[in-house]
């Protein structure tokens, strides 16, 4: 979606091949030079969401929902001919209301928000969202979370509160409170999926099922759309390429990962995207950035390792 992400910044257990995909075990499971690269290759596809959206709103080069329409659509078409040639049967699009809500939720209030956030900014804000929703929905199921992970959740959330509040490198609030919104509808999204008998097929109609509400945000938010050449072939590849693609080499490196390293790879997608803010886009890491980040991301995982200890 990780969410996700794009991602993103996603759930293992929503995005963990099922029924048609061994498992490899994750007692004598080696991480090979493959695993390696198919797992860097899809970091590098979810931070390139957050590249391309700020690299084509930024510039003013499209409209934030003519934007989220082409993104989608590009990615319900790479995702359903990829289920066409690789799942045999017919084609049938089942529909999960939450998923898909949660699906466009995201995917619109990402858009919104990059029209005035860093890359960097934002996707921490996402990351941080996204891992801090689905924690919170397991702490609702009453899993038991050690002072460990207590810890790290509360660092977590006072990073974020940092990076918010009110000062000279704050990022715009309304942008700010926008990407957040983005995380937890795609921390739903992800949880929601953990359902799924087959995750690319549910991905994929999740997708379709997206887009009529996509060309209904059109309809209501760009009277009438606005569009460069060059907008419309970065929101072409945010979708097939950096979504569509990156969700395909994901599942192929989830298969060989155990799941605390699954989860603790995805910490470096906020990282990968604020470099690339500032090789490609000009933008400037704030201390302020840098802080956050490192309470952020090492609150998370501390989560993760109070898991990781608790699970022996």
């Amino acid at each position: 979606m990780q969410p996700l992400c794009f991602f993103n910044s996603c759930n293992v257990g929503a995005f963990r091949p099922q029924g048609r995909l061994p498992l490899v075990s994750t007692t004598t499971r080696a991480v090979g030079v493959s695993t390696i690269l198919l797992t860097s290759a899809a970091m590098i596809a979810f931070a390139a969401n957050s590249l391309l959206c700020r690299m084509a709103l930024g510039a003013h080069l499209i409209d934030a929902a003519t934007f989220t329409a082409v993104r989608l659509g590009c990615g319900a078409v790479f995702l359903a001919v990829l289920v066409v040639f690789t799942r045999p049967g017919p084609f049938r699009l089942p529909a999960d209301a939450i998923a898909v809500g949660a699906l466009f939720g995201y995917a619109i209030a990402f858009s919104f928000a990059y029209l005035g956030l860093s890359a960097g900014t934002g996707a921490l804000i996402l990351f941080g969202a996204v891992q801090i929703t689905m924690i919170g929905a397991g702490l609702l199921q009453h899993e038991q979370l050690p002072p460990l992970g207590w810890s790290g959740l509360l660092l977590a959330c006072a990073g974020l509160v940092a990076l918010l509040a009110p000062g000279v490198t704050a990022p715009p609030l309304v942008s700010a409170l926008l990407m957040a919104l983005a995380g937890v509808a795609w921390g739903i999204y992800s949880l929601r999926g953990r359902k799924a008998p087959d995750p690319l097929k549910a991905t994929a109609a999740n997708f379709v099922w997206t887009v009529p509400l996509a060309l209904l945000s059109v309809a209501i938010f760009a009277r009438p759309p606005q569009a460069s050449s060059r907008g419309l072939l970065l929101a072409a590849t945010s979708g097939a390429i950096a979504s569509g693609l990156g969700y395909v080499i994901w599942y192929s490196a989830l298969v060989r990962l155990r799941a605390i390293a699954a989860a603790s790879v995805q910490l470096s997608v906020p990282v990968i995207a604020a470099v690339g803010g500032v090789l490609f886009l000009g933008e400037r890491a704030s201390l302020r950035l840098v802080l956050a980040s490192l309470a952020v991301l090492g609150g998370i995982a501390l989560v993760l390792r109070a898991r990781q200890i608790r699970r022996g």
